[in-house]
């Protein structure tokens, strides 16, 4: 029966297509990952997503005869959104926006839209989720005026393609992608079919027309932009705005860019009047540190070409428990007891009888290796009482052996610690010699090098 609807089953995260149901997607391998949706039959075949790219024969092309093309980039004149885009906007990108609920998304893209559109930028917000008096009364609360913003509220893909054929703006932000759908798929918005289709049309409009769009994208519990996966595979740049309700910065972090480095963040303030950039993240980490506290440390942290000075906190005591307990707040938990292990096997401190709760001060959530110096000195600190000094900076990687490892960056963040007033820095001897060799940082801060864990602990025992 021609035109009737069917079912398949689509994998959420490759998108793979099939007529039943199957436990494993043949496709990308991944377990319980196929759901099944109706998809619209057109003269008795599947419909599916129209081919990109200029018809005709393609030939191929030697690399060198490849011509080289410009990347102008729009400044968006909010430093820290340009410094995670690689330097500003590209001229016919796609770009997907993904955060908790709240995190300030629509709020960060308003006000980028505002500012654009203040320097004679054409450009055009959609948003299938608020209508234009709810979009007019949050933009009253930001600093910059919209007056010149073009603002419309549809779900529609069909008619958000009218207004954009119509209005032919410069940049389009769809807010989200999770509230559009076309009609001509029986799925309901949000679905695996519609997410895909409306993103592969948006994609065509993007390079075909030259139009940047922002894309907004709702997150599932895992923390991952919702629907299939392979929405991130075709998209030009993800952008994550991470954060937590309890403190009030937010991070924006860059996990694929086409145009730039992935290893780049973004630092805000959340205030009533919108976001406002941390233009020094270090400094506004930092206030509130306890002085001259026991199991307080402040270790430099690598963000891309940023460094971070964070505090690690650690509190050791003894237990009344048969088993100790561990907890890790910002680090990995496994790496905090593995390091507690190479405490107890090479200084012979017994840690088992003892409880370890390990911090990273202000929510931050630290991943890098460079943390375990900081972590083992906070640890002793905290066991021996004795505080380190409050000028004092560490980072370095710890390993099996209690060697202390070499890590990338050292002359970078020796200087930002030097940069905001702290006259000795605790790293890898490999490092020291390293930055005297190249005569790169450190200059005004005395450095101190250490091998492995024993010379950190004779540093605190002197």
């Amino acid at each position: 029966m021609a035109g009737k609807d069917k079912t398949v089953f689509f994998c959420k995260e490759c998108g793979y297509e099939s007529s039943k149901w199957q436990g494993q997607c043949p496709g990308c391998r991944e377990w319980n990952t196929l759901v099944e949706e109706p998809v619209s039959r057109q003269g008795g075949q599947t419909r599916r997503p129209a081919a990109s790219g200029r018809a005709g024969k393609a030939e191929p092309q030697l690399l060198k005869e490849v011509v080289r093309s410009s990347e102008e980039r729009v400044r968006t004149e909010i430093g820290e959104l340009d410094r995670v885009l690689g330097g500003g906007i590209v001229a016919g990108s796609l770009v997907l926006v993904g955060g908790d609920p709240g995190i300030g998304k629509s709020t960060l893209l308003l006000q980028m839209c505002g500012g654009l559109s203040q320097r004679d930028y054409s450009v055009l917000y959609i948003s299938g989720e608020e209508s234009l008096q709810q979009i007019r009364l949050r933009a009253d609360r930001l600093d910059n005026a919209c007056d010149r913003l073009w603002l419309l509220s549809e779900t529609s893909l069909d008619a958000v393609e009218e207004a954009i054929e119509r209005q032919k703006p410069q940049i389009v932000v769809i807010d989200s992608i999770q509230t559009m759908y076309r009609e001509d798929i029986s799925a309901s918005p949000g679905s695996v079919s519609q997410v895909r289709e409306t993103t592969g049309s948006l994609m065509r409009i993007a390079k075909g027309q030259g139009i940047t769009i922002f894309i907004v994208g709702h997150v599932t519990k895992e923390g991952v932009v919702a629907g299939p996966r392979v929405l991130e595979h075709m998209v030009d740049t993800v952008l994550y705005f991470e954060g937590d309700n309890a403190v009030s910065y937010r991070l924006l972090r860059a996990v694929k860019n086409r145009f730039g480095s992935t290893n780049e963040i973004g630092v805000f303030e959340m205030r009533q009047n919108g976001l406002a950039e941390i233009l020094n993240p270090s400094e506004y980490m930092l206030q509130g540190r306890p002085e001259g506290e026991p199991g307080s440390v402040v270790a430099a942290m690598s963000e891309g070409s940023r460094t971070l000075l964070v505090e690690v906190q650690a509190l050791v005591c003894q237990t009344s428990f048969n088993m100790p307990r561990r907890t890790a707040a910002g680090t990995d938990y496994n790496r905090v007891n593995l390091l507690l292990a190479v405490l107890e096997k090479r200084l012979g401190i017994q840690l088992s009888f003892c409880d370890a709760y390990i911090n990273v001060a202000g929510g931050m959530r630290i991943n890098e290796p460079a943390l375990d110096l900081a972590v083992v000195l906070a640890a002793l600190s905290s066991y021996k009482n004795r505080a380190v000094p409050d000028n004092t900076v560490v980072f370095g990687e710890v390993g099996l052996t209690g060697e202390v490892r070499a890590v990338t960056l050292a002359e970078q963040r020796a200087a930002e610690a030097e940069k905001l007033g702290y006259s000795q820095c605790i790293l890898p001897w490999a490092n020291v010699e390293s930055i005297r060799k190249n005569k790169k940082g450190g200059e005004g801060i005395r450095l101190t090098g250490v091998r492995n864990v024993r010379e950190l602990f004779g540093l605190l025992e002197g």
